[in-house]
């Protein structure tokens, strides 16, 4: 790369050194602390024009240039390339300087045009005439910049209405959201909101770092909380909290956010508002009108550029809407299930003892072991009481609830009248008949042991007896009691004796 030229200031100097004072050109390149070489090139170039001192100390230093560098000065005659036009065309993926400097040279063939070099630097003092939110080349679809304004807006009922805002970094399309607060559930009916309105899905959505937010504030590496991580998972998008206290890593929303202050809250300061969906309606239309303002330096307005630019690089949106989800965290109990705001969900009975993370909807409970989905269902405000999935359940467990108190009623009277009847009458004891479920069950077990003969005459016996009892029963069979034959039933009557008193004892 040639060295820069001097100055015509320093050139005048060297010619006033050596045509005027007449100093060698040693002593002249000592005395301004340049080459031998450099002053022996302005002295051939004013011999070379045919120049004395005379003729230059009366000369402007514009004029001494167009006398000694001619084809110099031909270049402010190049075509001049449309800045404006290129730092916008930076925008787009893939689009760099020199691509759009050999466009610029093919679509002027023929006349002249700037070096790269000169191209370049061109460019760049362009950019510096710029604002600073929109010095920053952001690639088409990339980022979105989202934040709250300062003020809020109030509201009839002596609440006042939070402004969300978003930005996206190529165009600067913005978004504006009246919510009652800034809690996370805010931060996220906001960025669902600019999604929707955007249209699409930008590669990564970029935060302040609210507690809201963040789980885990970190100036490399920060952590978002499991709900705005869910909602990134739906959308397909990252998060990218901007560093604390650098607003410049996200200047496009803090441009946007002051924009909207100026162009919608100061319009709407005397206003007054019913409630937070007035509020959203009366912002509307003037947010539409701020997206169709056409920009100051540059072509064209942010509505516009977001349909050129933007709009065709984003992400398509998901087929649902995303619903409003908070985690928690909970364990798998002996009974195989998780308890969440008093109600019990079951899970698969192999998680016995896990930790899981439960996923919260308005209207569902979703249940996820290392991420992956065990159990779904619908969401219960019963407190105490339990929802149960059948397949969740050991097969035991699944087999005793399939018995109902007739079924066991039904297989005793496969053995026998006195065998149904007694497992009746133990199902009466008991106020639920699912607690008499086991001893019903190990009676009829009696069956495989002492066969079905003896058992029903067991539960004859039992049932003369009263006593409704499995213990009773076994014992009967233990004894061999239901062997020994059972005397034919007479009246008793009491024998007659002197210890007994008569009516008279009694008046």
């Amino acid at each position: 790369m040639p060295p820069p030229l001097l100055s015509m200031r320093m050139i005048k100097s060297i010619l006033h050194h050596t045509l005027c004072l007449g100093h060698s050109q040693r002593h002249c390149a000592q005395s301004l602390g340049i080459s031998k070489g450099v002053v022996a090139k302005y002295l051939a170039a004013a011999a070379g024009a045919g120049l004395n001192w005379a003729a230059i100390e009366s000369l402007s230093e514009v004029a001494l240039e167009q006398r000694l560098f001619p084809a110099r000065t031909g270049a402010a005659t190049a075509v001049i390339p449309d800045y404006a036009a290129i730092h916008r065309e930076l925008s787009r993926k893939g689009v760099t300087l020199m691509l759009l400097w050999q466009e610029y040279q093919a679509n002027h063939l023929g006349r002249r045009t700037l070096q790269y070099s000169q191209f370049c630097e061109r460019y760049r003092q362009y950019a510096k005439t710029l604002k600073r939110s929109m010095r920053q080349v952001h690639r088409a679809g990339e980022k979105l910049f989202v934040d709250f304004a300062g003020p809020t807006l109030a509201l009839a009922d002596g609440t006042r209405a939070h402004l969300f805002v978003s930005a996206m970094g190529a165009s600067h399309y913005t978004y504006a959201q009246a919510l009652p607060g800034q809690k996370t559930a805010d931060w996220i009916a906001g960025m669902t909101g600019a999604l929707h309105f955007m249209g699409g899905v930008p590669e990564l959505i970029v935060p302040d770092n609210p507690r809201a937010v963040i789980a885990q504030p970190d100036r490399y590496e920060p952590r978002v909380n499991d709900t705005v991580l869910d909602f990134a998972q739906h959308y397909g998008c990252s998060i990218l909290p901007a560093r604390p206290y650098t607003p410049q890593d996200k200047a496009s929303v803090e441009s946007a956010v002051q924009i909207v202050e100026r162009w919608i809250l100061a319009r709407l300061r005397h206003t007054r508002l019913a409630s937070l969906g007035a509020a959203n309606q009366a912002i509307q239309p003037l947010l539409g009108q701020l997206n169709e303002r056409a920009f100051q330096k540059l072509p064209g307005s942010r509505a516009s550029v977001f349909a050129s630019i933007d709009a065709p690089a984003l992400r398509p949106l998901p087929a649902s809407r995303y619903a409003y989800a908070r985690f928690k965290h909970v364990r798998v109990h002996v009974d195989y299930h998780v308890e969440v705001d008093g109600h019990r969900y079951s899970v698969p009975h192999a998680l016995v003892g896990s930790a899981l993370d439960a996923r919260l909807t308005a209207h569902m409970v979703e249940l996820l072991h290392r991420g992956n989905r065990v159990a779904l269902h619908v969401r219960s405000d019963r407190r105490g009481g339990f929802t149960t999935v059948e397949s969740h359940m050991p097969a035991a467990h699944r087999a005793h609830r399939q018995w109902t108190p007739q079924r066991l009623i039904d297989w005793g009277l496969s053995i026998g009248m006195a065998t149904g009847a007694l497992i009746e009458q133990l199902l009466l004891r008991h106020k639920h008949p699912e607690h008499g479920y086991r001893s019903a069950l190990g009676l009829l077990s009696l069956a495989k042991r002492y066969g079905k003969d003896r058992l029903e005459a067991a539960c004859s016996i039992a049932l003369t007896l009263h006593a409704y009892y499995y213990r009773a029963v076994r014992d009967i069979l233990v004894n061999g009691r239901d062997r020994v034959e059972q005397p034919a039933g007479t009246d008793w009557h009491s024998p007659q004796h002197e210890h007994l008193r008569g009516a008279r004892s009694y008046h």
